[in-house]
Order: structure tokens, then sequence, then C-alpha cells
């Protein structure tokens, strides 16, 4: 089929693809998809919702090259898409970071001329970045006229774009979906798949995976090692009554379940899709045989290649552990192997 001329880059955002990984989990007896949200032409499922969440404003004139300037905190992904899109119409952005951000989403960002305001001190009550994060955007604001914040943590558009995520993953698989394993953060892939579920009488369990050390299922917080996934305070967003199941994963989780994808499915993910992939390891001998199970890996490994792909800094933060991917049987539960 003749494949259609995008009118530009923002056209190719959404419409990833749906991909079975049949080699992912021996002997396991239900049929494994991923979700490659890295397709998105920012590389994350972030740019649907950094699409969703500013070009009503740009449409309607309510955010102006030249006049405007869009203010974000983010830990690297929704970022880079907001920058792209800033970058595509002339509207400045400032992307409010912390030092957990790794030094390739920072590159990305400068390379789309982005001011990157870093905050060093985490907050002295939660000692966790993102309240300090969200303090200095607010101060930003209160300092720049014309100064617009998405808010991707309070924003209904967030969530409202990830009902299109779950229709295409529904679509492809003409409505069986079994099992949906969604990681979490400001909670808005994870809603948004949720209303799509309800709204078409889905028998789809949802799956929410979040970080040990995280506080968004009640859980106590607690220092982490890879951003994208959990949070030190609970977003406005985020309702955990959505998640049928929930499924906690540790940093150490994700390392294995990523350098497992890569040498099982030559797919290089990132940490958050190593969270998802851990989850399913973990529930495998739960899951009733013959069900569709769906991950959405919300970006690709190449922007942890300081981190979770360098053997160094594996060994560093975790000793030497790489049996734990390199045995052959092994199921993805760090804990069984």
């Amino acid at each position: 089929m003749k494949q259609p001329v995008l009118r530009g880059i923002l056209d190719g955002v959404g419409n990833t693809h749906l991909v079975e990984l049949g080699g992912l989990l021996p002997r396991f007896g239900s049929r494994v998809f991923a979700k490659l949200e890295a397709f998105n032409p920012g590389g994350s499922v972030k740019d649907r919702s950094a699409l969703s969440m500013l070009l009503g404003r740009i449409r309607s004139g309510e955010l102006v090259p030249g006049r405007s300037t869009v203010v974000e905190s983010s830990s690297g992904n929704l970022g880079i898409g907001i920058a792209q899109i800033c970058r595509y119409f002339g509207i400045d952005f400032i992307c409010v970071v912390d030092p957990k951000t790794t030094q390739q989403n920072l590159a990305i960002l400068r390379a789309y001329r982005v001011t990157v305001e870093m905050v060093t001190e985490a907050d002295p009550d939660t000692r966790a970045f993102l309240p300090a994060r969200l303090a200095r955007v607010r101060e930003l604001l209160a300092a720049i006229p014309g100064a617009y914040w998405p808010n991707q943590y309070a924003n209904p558009l967030n969530p409202r774009a990830h009902v299109q995520t779950m229709r295409e993953i529904a679509e492809a698989l003409d409505d069986r979906v079994d099992y949906l394993f969604c990681s979490t953060g400001t909670g808005g892939t994870m809603t948004g798949c949720a209303q799509y579920i309800r709204e078409r009488g889905l028998t789809t369990t949802l799956v929410g995976v979040d970080a040990m050390g995280s506080v968004l299922f009640g859980g106590p917080s607690g220092p982490r090692l890879l951003p994208g996934h959990g949070a030190a305070i609970k977003p406005p967003l985020f309702d955990p009554a959505l998640a049928d199941e929930v499924v906690l994963v540790s940093d150490l989780d994700c390392v294995v379940a990523c350098r497992t994808l890569t040498h099982r499915e030559a797919i290089l993910a990132g940490g958050s899709s190593g969270a998802v992939t851990a989850a399913l390891g973990q529930m495998a001998d739960r899951i009733p045989a013959g069900s569709n199970c769906v991950m959405i890996f919300p970006d690709r490994g190449d922007r942890y290649l300081d981190t979770i792909y360098s053997d160094d800094w594996v060994r560093a933060h975790f000793g030497e552990v790489s049996h734990l991917w390199n045995e052959p049987e092994h199921t993805l539960a760090v804990g069984a192997c």
C-alpha cells in the first residue's frame, strides 16, 4: 500500500508499531506484544501528550512565535516532545530538569535550542527533585510575560492523547486485549487507556507498573536511579483505582529486562519498557494460557547508553549481575534467577 506523504514531522505522531515478541518468555502459553512508542518522531510516547497539550493553543493563537514561552518540568521525554513542537513552530521553550536526566536527553534538548534549567537541590521535605522542579517552574511563570505551563501532571489533555494509543492497540487485535501493562508516572497513559477500555466495554486487565520507591500506589518514598516511571509525589491526574493489578519493579529488574529484550528480541528499549517487561515476567505464571498480553514501551534505549546499557554503571550500582540476562532460561523475575 502506498504510504502517504506527511505535511510535516508532527503528522508522524501516533500510529506506532505493535510488534509480537515470540522469543521473550520461553514456554509462556500466551502471545506477547509491544507497542513501540519509540517510533514517534520525538522518540517516545510523550510526543502524543505534548502534541495534545500544545497544538490547540498554537492553532488558536494563544501561543505565538516570538512572544510566547512554554515552560515545563520533565525528566526528559516530554521535554523532547515539547522541544520538537516548539522548534517546529518557532516558540521559545524552557525545560526544567534535574540531575537524573540522562546526558543523551540533555544533548537532544540543546540540539533543539531549548533553554535547559537544571535544578540541583532536592526538595528538603521529600528529598526528591520533582517538587523542586515544580517550584522552579512556578518561579519562571511569574517572571516571564506570556509564559505557558502545559502541566503534564494535571492537564486532562495529557490522558486524552492516550485514548488513541489504546484505540490503536485494540483495533490491531480486534479488541482482544486480555492484559495491558502500562508504566506509571503522571498517570496520563494509564488514564487514557483506561478510558478507552471502559468506553468500549473491553475485558482488559489493566496492570499498573510502578517503581519501588515511588508513592503512586501508596508505597513509601525511596531512592530511585532510573527516570521515566514512578514519582515522589502523586500527580493530580493519577488515580490508582484505574489499575486492576499493580506490580512494583526495582531498578535492577528494569536493567535485567532491558538487557534481555536486546538479547532475545533485538529491541533496544528504555527503562520504563524494561519495567513493564519485568512486570510481565512477575505475572506470567498467573496469566491464563492463550491470552493476549500487550506492553506499552514508552521509549528506546539509546537514551540510556550511559546507564542501563553501560556495564560499568551496572556493576557500580548492582555488582556483577550479567548472569541474570545471559542465562538462557531465566524468566525475567530477578528473584527467581
